[in-house]
């Protein structure tokens, strides 16, 4: 086999690797998303939680590369604190060394088991099952993809050039770590990395050495990305990616300067050069994460000097209202916190919007515009909660604690809203998008009206939650029959399309109803602004089912 050969076989089997990866990633935050973040949410209440969270967000997302990027976004927007920040990327460094550590034992028998049960989830369950269907294909192809590099590796003694290139970048440490650092950050995955040095290891491809540096290197390259990547609006949003990346460097500094020592040291205990590397990149990521953590205050502090605040745009996603000075004056906050909710209904109806705009145009770029929206509806309403139940709720009449259980069922309910939008509305556009499906004429229209009804609906409920006013609640709640209406209308039209045998309502027929029962959904929840006004006119009727006539 010639060198370019080779080369070519190797490059394709890397992007089979990173492409499995990828998968896997996806996948996971497609399916768990929301519940990843509230994990590293939930991660923060000291350093070692912080540590456990980092690391195990990145024994699913397979990335501390990607868990670098999240939690890079979270100290820049405010919602982490520097230290838990940083914390939480000592345990992603430490989740990405188990996995190449598990991978680095002879498991490619389970690639055909993985391969298969991922295609039939992928194929026939739910919106969950197909996401994780997707993870056990990645997984499956990450496998293949190592059994592949070894298989083209083997070779590699008897391609001179190759081994010629491999030696004149590996022969001194420095230059092996940053080769190593490159590409990392190029393939954004330090586990991609490691994976491809274990093979060359395992192949004699390159000395034990010089895989010691390149193994640093490539954590060094990890670090690269959310420092480049990562939010740039603001000096402070450089502190987070700028403190991995020196305890990266203090790391790579003493592998390569002890690189000779650690191999030797290695080799008496694992003979294996492919688990040699494993075990050095655990290593070196826990004796990192035990020589920085404690000391971490002391770092953040420092770098929070190094990189002042400085004045910048309003972030949708930071509560503007919630002035912690007033909750000594619990009417004054209660009101602040009506002012921020009202911000969580603009950025409802926005999405409501959008999603109009999404089923008239297939704009993919604004479907991920609407899942940004959607995050800044869920930091919103936890940040309200949280400012709420800091009321002094004893010192407030019965009208004013009313109003607080007001405002935390309005929040609540808008954040049901934006989820709707956007994990049920934007999938099933994804899905309209993908399979290049089209709405008859006349379903279009139906959904159409129906959104612009609830656009007029949302903008009702904010209205009626600021003025209390007893007629625009009337109004409001005759909207959740004129909506229920138009459903019901659109739901027939749309099995009369069927009984005809249109054929574009056949093919999206699941869409369609999918999306007129989430309609209705959401107009529910805005609709449910109307009851404590109504409850306090006294013009609720205590149940919608007729008394019991015995």
């Amino acid at each position: 086999m010639d060198a370019l050969q080779l080369l070519l076989q190797l490059a394709g089997n890397v992007v089979l690797l990173l492409w499995g990866l990828h998968m896997v990633q996806t996948g996971l935050v497609r399916a768990f998303g929301a519940e990843l973040r509230r994990w590293l949410d939930d991660g923060l209440r000291n350093r070692v939680s912080a540590f456990l969270a980092g690391l195990g967000v990145t024994l699913l997302l397979q990335s501390s590369t990607a868990t670098g990027l999240m939690v890079a976004n979270f100290a820049a927007a405010g919602a982490m604190a520097l230290t838990p920040a940083l914390a939480v990327m000592l345990g992603a460094n430490v989740g990405s060394t188990l996995i190449v550590l598990l991978l680095s034992f002879d498991v490619t028998r389970a690639a055909p088991l993985l391969l298969l049960a991922g295609f039939v989830a992928f194929r026939r369950g739910n919106t969950r099952s197909h996401d994780l269907g997707r993870v056990g294909i990645g997984l499956g192809l990450i496998l293949l993809a190592l059994h592949l590099l070894l298989g083209v590796l083997a070779p590699a003694e008897t391609a001179p050039a190759f081994r010629e290139a491999l030696d004149l970048f590996t022969r001194d440490p420095t230059v092996a770590a940053l080769l190593a650092a490159v590409i990392a950050w190029a393939v954004h995955s330090s586990v991609a990395a490691v994976l491809l040095i274990a093979s060359l290891a395992g192949g004699g491809a390159i000395p034990p050495d010089a895989a010691v540096a390149m193994v640093a290197g490539a954590n060094l390259g990890s670090a690269v990305n959310p420092l480049l990547e990562g939010p740039r609006d603001n000096p402070s949003a450089r502190r987070m990616p700028v403190g991995n990346m020196v305890n990266r460097i203090a790391g790579v500094v003493l592998a390569v300067a002890f690189s000779k020592t650690i191999a030797a040291e290695l080799a008496l205990h694992l003979p294996d050069p492919a688990q040699q590397v494993a075990a050095f990149h655990c290593a070196f990521n826990l004796a990192l994460a035990l020589l920085f953590i404690v000391p971490l205050p002391l770092v953040s502090r420092a770098l929070v000097r190094l990189f002042p605040d400085t004045a910048k745009a309003s972030d949708a996603t930071t509560p503007l209202y919630l002035d912690r000075a007033a909750l000594k004056m619990p009417q004054v906050a209660v009101a602040n916190a009506a002012r921020e909710a009202l911000r969580m209904a603009d950025t409802a109806g926005t999405m409501i919007d959008g999603a109009l705009h999404v089923l008239r145009t297939d704009d993919r770029k604004r479907i991920q515009e609407i899942r940004r929206m959607d995050d800044v509806l869920d930091r919103l309403q936890d940040a309200i909660k949280r400012y709420l139940t800091e009321i002094g709720i004893e010192s407030l009449d019965p009208a004013d604690a009313q109003r607080v259980a007001d405002v935390l069922a309005f929040t609540i309910n808008l954040e049901h809203v934006g989820d709707i939008v956007d994990r049920n509305l934007m999938e099933a556009a994804r899905r309209k998008i993908r399979r290049k499906l089209k709405f008859s004429a006349e379903g279009a229209a139906d959904l159409i009206r129906i959104l612009e009804r609830l656009k007029r609906t949302q903008a009702l409920a904010a209205a009626v939650f600021v003025s209390g006013d007893r007629a625009a609640a009337r109004a409001l709640m005759k909207e959740k029959e004129i909506v229920r209406g138009l459903e019901a209308r659109a739901t027939e039209a749309h099995f009369s399309r069927l009984r005809a045998g249109r054929s574009e309502s056949v093919e999206t027929s699941a869409l369609h109803l999918d999306i007129l029962r989430d309609l209705r959904r959401i107009n529910a929840h805005l609709v449910t602004a109307a009851y404590p006004v109504l409850d306090q006119a006294g013009d609720l009727l205590p149940s919608r089912v007729k008394p019991d006539s015995a």
